[in-house]
């Protein structure tokens, strides 16, 4: 049997014998532009206080450890795309401590 990440490989070798890949031209150029946006997007030069419930905090935490990253760059992370309209909803995914809310979700 397959792991996931041999089928995934193997994808993107298919892919690539297919001839679905272009070079990127003016590759110089363009991991530039993405290295000054990662830049910019890094940069913080703020610092705020917001007050959370414990439920919440251990959820985001949990979900941070989940992505291998500190909580706090998660929560700057949302912030970030929320604000610049990147952020995509999805169906809520159940937290380990589910609320009655999310239960009611579900059921719904």
């Amino acid at each position: 049997m397959k792991t996931k990440e041999a089928k995934y490989e193997e994808d993107i070798l298919t892919s690539f014998e297919k001839g679905e890949w272009q070079s990127v031209p003016n590759l110089k150029d363009e991991i530039a532009r993405y290295a000054a946006s990662a830049a910019a997007t890094l940069t913080k030069d703020k610092r705020i206080n917001i007050r959370l419930s414990s439920r919440d905090l251990e959820d985001v935490q949990t979900r941070a450890a989940e992505e291998g990253m500190p909580y706090q760059t998660l929560i700057a992370s949302v912030l970030h795309k929320y604000v610049s309209g990147r952020l995509i909803e999805t169906t809520p995914r159940p937290t380990m401590r589910s609320t009655g809310r999310a239960k009611k979700l579900r059921a719904g």
